[in-house]
């Protein structure tokens, strides 16, 4: 069996990597604060986020293959490249829905990751049957080398994008997800050889590599422009950042505003978080107090730990989160105290005896500021 002589284009293999680098920001900043979103834009963005990324790899794929020379001409089997297209946006869909509609649990990342890996892998070997007029041959190693990459690469991307939803940690997560798409078409391609075949009855009509140029390109145009569209709004930034369980840090001014969904009336609503006055645990759920009424809110206690502390709130019991601009003045009982709050009937807030200190260093620190001002 004679194998081909192949070359590549090193400008399009750049574009390449270029095109999978946006796709992942692009598809991984779509995501972000979905949990304050209503339902119906949230099932909206996660599609979104699935067709950038999951394009994304079979654009990234197919603008290499553009790069591919081969000294016969083939053609591309265009049923089988859209399958190819549509199995990668399907997989990532999938992961996205296990991570914002599942509880985010160290082995649902890792799940997910996986699931986007293997959808990697089966755009490349679809996209690959898809060749017509030349037939590629694997090797062991180089599906062997390129699975544990695309796998590998795709888990730690997700564990970096999702283990804390920061600005930096979605440009790491980034260029471990373009990292982890090239790896997977290049590890592959190296160990595969091509060989002619005579000419067989296609799966589907037939498309040339110029026609084939035309839909990658105007897909990465959209990929592009989506990528625009994303970049705005970290542009748009908070005053200053707030460390998590920074005393200092407590003043409304100078934090971003967080809106809270809560029901009222069996109405979905959204609270912004400046106005609520203590958040309760309650089993999977929690209770929220503003002024004189009390909201229920879908996100359990630990979900309203991580989006509330950033924002100024201080945990002032396991099952409390209290919102220190709110707080009219503090009662010390023993080893203990409570939070009561300015101009409402709600019930004052406890304080356990470990988060004592921490209470009253912040609630000084917000007296400390409301007199500077």
């Amino acid at each position: 069996m004679e194998f081909l002589t192949v070359s590549h284009s090193s400008f399009l293999i750049g574009m390449s990597c270029l095109v999978a680098l946006v796709a992942g920001f692009t598809g991984l900043s779509l995501t972000r604060d979905l949990s304050q979103k209503p339902m119906f834009q949230k099932k909206i963005a996660i599609a979104l986020a699935a067709i950038a990324l999951g394009g994304g790899i079979w654009a990234m794929h197919f603008v290499a293959m553009l790069g591919l020379k081969l000294p016969i001409l083939f053609y591309y089997d265009a049923a089988i490249t859209l399958v190819s297209a549509l199995s990668a946006i399907l997989l990532v869909g999938a992961a996205l829905i296990l991570l914002h509609f599942a509880e985010r649990t160290p082995i649902i990342i890792s799940i997910a990751g996986s699931i986007v890996g293997i959808g990697i892998l089966a755009m490349h070997y679809i996209g690959m049957a898809g060749l017509e007029l030349c037939r590629a041959i694997y090797t062991t190693s180089g599906v062997i080398y390129s699975s544990f990459a695309g796998v590998g690469l795709c888990i730690l991307a997700f564990w970096i994008t999702y283990g804390q939803r920061t600005n930096r940690n979605i440009v790491l997560g980034t260029i471990c997800f373009a990292i982890a798409v090239c790896s997977v078409h290049f590890l592959a391609v190296s160990g595969t050889n091509f060989v002619t075949t005579p000419s067989l009855p296609e799966f589907g009509p037939t498309i040339s590599n110029e026609v084939l140029a035309l839909v990658v390109i105007f897909f990465s145009f959209v990929i592009f422009g989506a990528c625009l569209w994303v970049s705005v709004t970290y542009l748009v930034a908070p005053n200053g950042e707030t460390k998590i369980g920074d005393p200092l840090n407590v003043t409304q001014e100078l934090i971003e505003d967080v809106q809270i969904p809560c029901e009222r009336d069996g109405r979905k609503i959204f609270i912004w978080s400046s106005d609520v006055h203590f958040v309760r645990a309650d089993g999977h759920y929690t209770q929220i107090y503003k002024n004189n009424e009390r909201l229920f809110c879908v996100w359990p206690i630990t979900e309203a730990t991580k989006r509330l502390l950033p924002v100024g709130f201080i945990q002032s019991h396991r099952s409390y989160l209290i919102n220190p601009a709110r707080v009219a003045h503090f009662e010390r009982i023993k080893d203990k105290g409570s939070c009561v709050f300015k101009g409402t009937d709600s019930p004052p807030a406890p304080v356990s005896r470990s988060k004592l200190k921490a209470v009253q260093d912040a609630l000084t620190a917000q007296i400390g500021a409301v007199r500077a001002k």
